[in-house]
């Protein structure tokens, strides 16, 4: 298997003595309880006063402030100890945050991170067993009746539908400058969006290029979103949307018709290994030899640091669990024996993305 360098160090030898292994494994079997005491620590106020306060709060202080009860704060408070996003002075018995608890409140990506996975995914994960025996999303049930989550996005309660949504464009949103310059490099006068989701990758595009034309595909009701979401603004009269069911394999991509560009923005990551290929295959009916297929993943054997292939490997069961069950965050050499396999040659491979990215360009063989 390969790795980059930080990965092959954390993920081939044995670094830890047998007191912290022994203390990790505790954390592991009270994840869930280590997960919502930080969750209400931020969702309380409470890091935020720790953060502000210049000397430290006590544990009545920050019952006060934060209107709760003496127990509650105690309770939080100790079990943020143990978990290492706060401090306490032991003369004074007044709590300051952690370093650990500065990313909490400071790191987008660790606010993002907590509230998809509280959100979409707390309740859905304890039937993450099922689904990997049945690979079914068997958690799904959680947050509505459809075979996957992608048909119910449109639906979704909004607190929950804002936590997918910030969690799916924090990551490709980086990206999309460098992604752009790559893309366009080659001057495509037609681009094809597959899973073109709100039509914000599109909106890039038509305004980057006064000439280009876009063309989405997605869910119908994905389709009905985006041109909610393009209304008015610059360029929206160069795109035009298609609704389709890509795991149909009897949908095929616009008949009659090829296009310079085809862009699949963390869109292969939603299905599994046998519909890639299909969908791949279909996509290289519409490329002629000019033609380049941009697919923007994360892939988590291609991380730079170490932090990045963790979140990534855990997001996996997300799309076992919720999504659909059979999809993941995939290795590249997995994605790439799929684009060959699909009939199509990797080109070339962009790294470092963004919040860590890839773009591999394919062509036809």
């Amino acid at each position: 298997m390969n790795l980059f360098p930080e990965l092959r160090e954390k993920y081939t030898k044995e670094t830890m003595n047998a007191r912290e292994a022994q203390r990790l494994a505790e954390f592991i079997a009270f994840g869930p309880a280590v997960f919502q005491t930080a969750r209400i620590m931020l969702s309380t106020g409470i890091m935020d006063l720790l953060r502000d306060s210049e000397n430290g709060l006590t544990i009545n202080e920050v019952a006060e402030k934060a209107n709760l009860s003496t127990y509650a704060a105690k309770c939080l408070l100790e079990a943020s100890l143990s978990i290492g996003i706060v401090l306490v002075d032991p003369e004074t018995d007044r709590f300051r945050i952690s370093k650990t608890g500065w990313f909490l409140i400071n790191d987008p990506a660790t606010r993002v991170n907590i509230n998809f996975n509280h959100d979409v995914n707390y309740l859905g994960w304890f039937d993450l067993e099922n689904a990997l025996k049945e690979g079914k999303p068997s958690g799904l049930k959680t947050l509505g009746d459809w075979p996957t989550v992608y048909e119910g996005l449109s639906s979704l309660p909004a607190h929950i539908q804002k936590s997918w949504f910030d969690f799916d464009h924090f990551y490709s949103d980086h990206s999309f400058d460098q992604a752009l310059e790559i893309v366009f490099s080659n001057r495509p006068g037609t681009l094809l969006d597959v899973g073109g989701n709100t039509g914000r990758w599109a909106l890039r595009c038509v305004a980057h290029d006064k000439d280009v034309k876009v063309t989405i595909l997605d869910l119908p009701q994905q389709i009905g979103m985006m041109k909610s979401n393009i209304a008015g603004k610059e360029g929206e009269e160069r795109i035009d949307g298609l609704g389709i069911n890509l795991l149909d394999e009897n949908s095929n991509m616009p008949e009659g018709r090829r296009f310079d560009a085809i862009w699949m923005s963390q869109f292969l990551d939603c299905f599994s290994e046998n519909q890639i290929v299909s969908i791949l295959r279909r996509a290289a009916k519409v490329m002629d030899e000019d033609s380049r297929l941009y697919i923007m993943e994360t892939l988590w054997d291609r991380q730079r640091f170490e932090t990045a292939a963790l979140c990534l490997t855990l997001t996996s069961l997300y799309f076992t669990a919720i999504a659909n069950g059979n999809s993941k965050m995939y290795h590249s050499e997995d994605m790439i024996r799929l684009i060959e396999e699909a009939g199509l040659k990797v080109e070339k491979i962009h790294d470092g993305l963004g919040q860590g990215h890839s773009i591999i360009t394919c062509t036809l063989k």
